[in-house]
């Protein structure tokens, strides 16, 4: 017997797409039908490079260049991807950074800098993107929160502080969209091989305490993104503010 899940004749906006989970996820969402909007920042090589891939696969896709903490950038980049697409029926804030720091060592800048890619966009892409899921009656929103969100760790105090803010703000937009037939979810990923866990942003230290989980190993981003084609998909009609967590056992409700 054979199983497949479609987002045939759906679009998707994934931001942070270029790379990591938002790359894996922008593949899988091509691979099941949907038209991918591939948002990056600064990224062109491997945001074109994405684009082709996909393309090459039969599929459809174009990349858009855009900070997502920026409320007029982001009203850009929706109007741009509704100009160039149609309706958005898929929205995946996936853009994130991350950096492991004393919190008496952080600076008001790290604040303001980990709180805007890390929740303030998702607030200011869910402004702009619900508007026209409410006018259509439908849509899913899938945000990229962390197993960090839940845990708390020392040295990642915005980090932490604005993946638990990304669970909040889920829940809270859940409740107030569901009437409008919009399912608001979030993913909260343990460790996953990608450039944000490595010896660039965090210490030999906390790269191991990161592998310090039941499976004692790194997630794939295709293992992420498995995950929110669940969660994007109507496999999931009945999640409503659920926080799901493909984790490695880092964190068992």
């Amino acid at each position: 017997m054979s199983f497949s899940v479609s987002l045939q004749g759906q679009t998707a906006l994934i931001t942070g797409a270029a790379t990591g989970i938002g790359r894996a996820t922008a593949l899988l969402f091509a691979q099941a039908g949907a038209r991918v909007v591939v948002n990056h920042r600064g990224q062109d090589a491997e945001a074109a490079s994405l684009v082709q891939t996909i393309e090459a696969a039969g599929g459809q896709a174009i990349a858009l260049d855009a900070d997502v903490s920026d409320a007029s950038a982001v009203q850009r980049l929706v109007d741009e991807a509704i100009a160039a697409c149609g309706a958005l029926h898929i929205l995946v804030n996936n853009a994130g950074i991350i950096q492991e720091k004393a919190f008496l060592d952080t600076t008001e800048a790290d604040w303001d800098r980990m709180l805007g890619t890390d929740l303030k966009s998702v607030f200011l892409m869910c402004r702009a993107v619900l508007p026209g899921m409410v006018a259509r009656g439908s849509g899913a929103v899938v945000n990229i929160a962390s197993d960090l969100g839940i845990l708390g760790r020392e040295r990642y105090a915005p980090y932490c502080t604005a993946k638990a803010g990304v669970i909040g703000l889920t829940r809270s937009l859940a409740r107030e969209f569901a009437p409008h037939q919009i399912r608001v979810n979030a993913i909260a990923p343990g460790p996953v091989a990608t450039a944000m866990v490595s010896l660039e942003h965090m210490s030999a230290e906390w790269v191991e305490k990161e592998l310090a989980i039941p499976q004692h190993r790194l997630g794939a981003p295709e293992e992420i993104a498995a995950t929110a084609l669940f969660l994007a998909s109507d496999l999931s009609r009945f999640y409503c503010g659920q926080v799901l967590g493909p984790n490695g056992g880092s964190v068992m409700p």
